[in-house]
């Protein structure tokens, strides 16, 4: 009886080795169904004298309060007001503001016009010294005292501008 058992389980383990290996060479030398790459957004493009909306203006905000959470809460009242959240952290700039700045290099960039009107405390500008993607860099301070209750969310633009609107999938 015991050789019986013992056949048995050597011709299963034959079994499930042969099987194995056959299964693990077709999947070695096997193509990889890959789908197509689908666009993550879409280009908008706003030319010179037209209007460009809070929904093509990526903001990217940067806590340098010691107010935790406080680049978040920033963040969503400025995307209830239209505007796409980008990056969201704290921040690692040189620049310590005691309430709002913008790092830019063209204060006069209608973004950043559009996005400095949004604030109830005046705001400063600096270099930028933040590398993000895309979009207006806001940073926040300990002192900030949020976003005014009715601000424009849209403006004139003096340049032609292209954004990356993101596609949301079904």
């Amino acid at each position: 009886m015991s050789s019986l058992v013992r056949g048995l389980t050597l011709l299963g383990s034959a079994v499930v080795l042969l099987f194995g290996g056959v299964l693990g060479f077709q999947l070695l030398t096997s193509r990889a169904d890959t789908a197509d790459p689908v666009p993550t957004c879409m280009n908008r493009t706003v030319k010179d004298g037209e209007r460009l909306d809070s929904n093509l203006v990526t903001v990217n905000v940067f806590n340098a309060s010691t107010r935790s959470g406080l680049a978040n809460r920033a963040t969503i009242n400025l995307q209830a007001n239209g505007f796409l959240g980008g990056t969201i952290g704290n921040s690692t700039s040189s620049a310590k503001p005691s309430r709002v700045t913008i790092l830019t290099a063209d204060r006069k960039d209608p973004r950043v016009r559009l996005v400095a009107k949004q604030f109830k405390d005046k705001v400063k500008y600096a270099k930028p010294d933040v590398t993000v993607e895309t979009g207006v860099i806001v940073i926040v301070g300990n002192k900030y005292s949020g976003l005014k209750s009715k601000t424009p969310t849209k403006i004139t633009s003096d340049r032609t501008i292209r954004a990356c609107v993101p596609i949301v999938l079904p």
